[in-house]
Formats: C-alpha cells, structure tokens, sequence
C-alpha cells in the first residue's frame, strides 16, 4: 500500500473520530440544556406556588419556619429591655445615689446631663460597631455561628453592668452592650426573612417590632417593681433580669437550622436542602416533604447563580454600586423615616400627662398603656398587611403621622393644662399609627429589598444609617423639650411633621410596592429599572431559562448541572446507607 492511501486512510479515521466527538459533545450539551430547562420550569412553579400559597396552607407546611424565626427573633426582647431599662433609670433614686452627683440647691443625687448623654450615646456607638461586625460575620460564617457567640459573651457582659463601681465602668459595659446587642437587630430580620416564605414574610419580620415593644413593656414593670424598695442595690435586680434569656435563647439558636440561602451562597447545596427539610412539615397538602425542599433548594439556587451572572458582588461597596446603589438607599432611608418622623416623642406622653396635673405615680399606668398600644398596633399590621400593600401601609400611615405632630405642635403653642392633657393624648395615638404602621413595616421592607448576595451587609448599612440618627435626634430632644433650654415643647411637632410630610414625598416616588412579590421577581424589577410605582402592575417573568443560559454560558449550565446532580447523588447515598 502506498503512503497516500496510508495517510488518506488517517486523515478518514481522524474525521470520524473528531465527528464522533462533535456529535457527544453536542448529545451532552442538549442533555445538559434539556435537563436546565425542566430546573428552570421548577424553580418558576416553586416560586409561584409559594406566592400564591394560602396563609393557612403556609402555616400547616411552615411551622417550624415560624417557630425558628420566633425564637431568634426574641433576643431582640433583651434590647428593648436594656435601652428601656437605662432611660427609666436615671430618675431612680437608688441608681442616681450610686451614679450620680449630690445637688443641695434641690436636695438631690442626679445623674450629670453629660453622663445621662454619655451612657445613652455610647451604648448607641457600639451598637453601630456591633451591626457591622455582625453584617460581616454573618457572611463569612452564618447567622446562628454569630448570634451563638454573642449570646453567650452578653452573659458575661451583664456581670460588668451588674457590679459596676462606678459610672465610668458603667459606661464600659454599655459600649461592649451596644456593640453585642447591635449584632442582634442584623442576624434576626435577615433571618425571618430567609426562612419564611413570601407569604409569612410580613408576620415574621413584623415580629421583631413586638420583642422591642415587649421588653419595653417588661422593663417598665420591673422599673415599677422595685420602685418601693428601699435597698441600696434594689437597681441590681432588673440588670440581673437580663440573664434569665441568654442561655436557653443559645441553645434554641443552637438547635435551629441554618438559612438556606446562606448555605446555598457558600456552595453547601446538601446542607441547605437538609435545612429546607427541617423547616417543612408534612399535611395533606405535602405528602411528601424532601420533593418540596429539592424544588425549594433549585429555585434559591437560579436565584443566586442569576445575581451572580449579573455580577451582582458581595463586598460592602457593591451595595453602592450599579443596581444595588438604588437597593441600598432605598433601605436605608426606610429605616431612616422611622427615626426623623417624631419617635423619639413617644415616650414624653407621660411627660406632658403630668405636666397637666397627672400624679407621678400614674405615669407608670400611662407608660404600660402605651406599650400596649403598641403592641396591639404591631398585631393590628398583620392584619392590615392582609389587604393593603407595604407601600400604602408606609405612605398613608406618614400622612396620619403628619396630621397628629401638627396637631401636637399646635396644642404646644397653647400654654394651658388642657392643651397638656391633648398633647398626651394625641401622643398616645401617634403611638398607635406608629406601631401599626411604619414602625414594624420598616422591618419587613428593609429585609426584601436588598439582593440575597448582599442582603447581611444592606440590612446592617440601613440599620447603621437609623442608628446614627438616633444619636443626633437623642442629643437634641432634650434641648428641644428642656424648659431651661430651646424650651419647644410640645412644639418640636411642627419640626418632626416637616419631616414626616418630607419623608411621605419621598416614600410616594421612591418606595416600591413588595407585597406577594418573590426575591427572584424583585431581582429582575431592580435589574429592569422599573420605576417605583410601577413594582405592582409590572408583570415579571422569572427565570427564564434562555436568558439565564445567555448570562451563565455554555460553562456555568454545565457547572449548575453538575452541582444539582452531586445533591442527588450524595441524596441517593445517604438513603442507601441508611437502609
């Protein structure tokens, strides 16, 4: 034979060969893009499921959802305790001989205004530390890893407060206080938010505002309490209330499940899908509950491979960025409103009672109703959310709490012991719209606005942005009231209800409406520029499987594909061993 025929003969068996290879590539690419397509149709029918699941349904199938984000949510009880706690303090008698000054001119021990300033700004101060590391932590470890540590360390924390000398230590464990505490208002929101599913949402997130307003409430009847007691140390026995949380909320932090979407950022797909599992329980309408979690487990997973196609990051300075930049605003000046609109007035009610002749020893009687009313406000918000959106909830309840600071600034104009008993009392029903409104709605925007990448870090920026706020509006409150000061009064109502008539403007043009809307429908609305009252009648296709494959790349389908498969096979394993 001759070397042509030898070489043609080669070159026939390269091209068969190569066309052999060409057509299993290309077998392999259209199982891979077949297989794709049937993930993409059952993380759109999750996410719709979910959407339209009714709240009874969603109950009998999410019940450990609930009690699991109940039970982180309530370390927050030990926040609205403490700061409740350190500002009915500082007019007990016990706590101001041991911190304070002896004054002759009125036969007194008060605490100092710079060390009242001091002690309350620097538990603020810290809380803003706090929020930031836990932001960060919670990123790189989870959220139980870091709400574990810092319920633990708060008990030796409280043992600082507990036996402080001196006011200077004093203000030392507020600092470390603040800082631990702070840590609590990211990881909790962010939490509920994840393991609830879009129609229990509201309730969950909501909840937080109802443990801030309960260890309020509780604070003030152990205020009330040891009120007669006439020890030197009485003031001890409502720090040592404190340790009666930490302990069994860790080890119920400890047996929760860890968020699936955290799990599923980390690229730890078997244990999110355990953790999916362990928040459902089986009814008649889910027989059976590991198919669920899979499809579950799919649709969180084309959510965070679809941010990541857009390059939506993961850092602090990819919430300034791009699409996320108008994400963060957005939850940072929610969360903004609720400290500039007149808050920081609902705990003077009591003030201007007696100051219209009210006895000081129904006051406390005065207090215990407003947080009540605040509770039951919270309550009344879930009932509301039923029928009205997050925005009209927002918007509509800022114009009532225009209307009421107007009507508050002008009873202060007025200088009479009735005009005092109506300043208490509209502050009382500003109470009321309050918590039934933009207080514990707040908590539920700010927590489905960010993108899943970036939803730890936005939560503790807007946080962050509230808390200083605070600070600036807790400086200047007393100089507005303080007769020996700007000497306002019940006039201050006219400043806070220009920012609440600002505040309405900017919630009108910038608020977008969230309700029944999935985090995967949000993503694709924020991506599309939609403007922010068009949210509700934006009709949005989400994952759409060509549009993902154009982002992800032959590559990222094949790579997607292979992690789902290695779920089910290390699924498949598990059983086998098992049996």
């Amino acid at each position: 034979m001759s070397t042509s025929s030898i070489d043609e003969k080669y070159k026939g068996v390269t091209l068969v060969e190569e066309r052999t290879e060409t057509e299993s590539q290309n077998a392999d690419i259209d199982d891979y893009i077949s297989k794709f397509l049937d993930m993409s149709n059952e993380a759109k029918d999750n996410d719709q499921k979910e959407k339209h699941m009714p709240l009874g349904e969603c109950i009998r199938t999410f019940p450990k959802a609930v009690m699991w984000s109940i039970i982180l949510s309530t370390a927050l009880i030990m926040e609205g305790y403490d700061t409740n706690l350190l500002s009915s303090f500082f007019a007990y008698p016990g706590f101001a001989r041991k911190f304070g000054d002896w004054y002759p001119d009125i036969q007194q021990y008060q605490i100092p205004a710079r060390w009242q300033t001091g002690l309350s700004m620097g538990y603020n101060c810290g809380q803003l530390i706090g929020l930031f590391l836990a932001g960060i932590f919670a990123d790189m470890i989870g959220y139980r890893k870091t709400l574990m540590p810092a319920l633990i360390a708060s008990v030796g924390l409280i043992f600082i407060q507990f036996f402080a000398p001196n006011r200077e230590v004093l203000l030392f464990s507020y600092v470390l206080l603040g800082i631990n505490w702070g840590s609590y208002q990211t990881i909790t929101v962010t939490y509920a938010s994840e393991v609830a599913p879009t129609t229990l949402r509201v309730y969950l997130t909501t909840y937080v505002n109802v443990c801030w307003v309960f260890g309020q409430l509780i604070s003030s009847g152990v205020i009330k309490g040891i009120s007669t007691m006439q020890g030197e140390h009485a003031y001890r026995i409502a720090f040592a209330i404190q340790w009666i949380w930490p302990l069994p909320l860790c080890l119920g932090v400890y047996l929760a499940p860890e968020s699936p979407w955290f799990l599923v950022k980390k690229g730890r797909y078997q244990e999110a899908k355990k953790s999916l599992t362990r928040l459902l329980t089986e009814n008649k309408n889910l027989p059976k509950k590991e198919i669920l979690a899979e499809h579950m487990l799919t649709k969180i997973q084309m959510t965070i491979k679809e941010e990541d196609a857009l390059k939506s990051g993961g850092s602090i300075k990819d919430c300034f960025t791009g699409v996320n930049l108008r994400r963060t605003r957005i939850a940072g000046f929610t969360w903004l409103v609720q400290s500039i609109t007149g808050s920081c007035l609902m705990g003077y009610s009591t003030y201007f009672y007696t100051q219209a002749g009210l006895p000081e020893s129904m006051a406390f009687n005065f207090s215990i109703i407003q947080y009540c009313l605040g509770i039951i406000g919270t309550v009344g918000s879930w009932f509301l959310s039923q029928k009205v959106g997050r925005f009209g909830i927002y918007f509509y309840g800022l114009c009532c709490m225009s209307v009421l600071l107007l009507i508050v600034g002008g009873l202060g104009v007025s200088g009479s012991k009735n005009a005092s008993w109506g300043v208490g009392s509209m502050l009382l029903i500003y109470t009321f719209t309050y918590d039934l409104t933009i207080g514990p709605l707040c908590y539920c925007i700010v927590a489905e606005i960010p993108s899943a990448r970036l939803r730890a870090r936005t939560v503790m920026l807007a946080r962050n942005l509230y808390n200083l706020a605070n600070i600036i509006v807790g400086i200047i409150t007393p100089y507005m009231l303080n007769p020996t000061e700007w000497n306002w009064k019940a006039k201050s109502g006219f400043l806070w209800a220009g920012f609440a008539i600002l505040s309405s403007i900017w919630v009108y043009f910038e608020l977008p409406e969230t309700k029944g809307r999935s985090f995967a429908e949000l993503d694709k609305l924020f991506h599309d520029k939609v403007p922010a009252r068009k949210f509700k009648s934006t009709e949005v296709e989400t994952f759409d499987a060509v549009q993902m494959m154009e982002k992800l790349g032959e590559q990222g389908v094949k790579d997607f594909i292979v992690q789902k498969e290695r779920v089910g096979t290390e699924d498949q394993i598990s059983v086998d061993d098992s049996e």
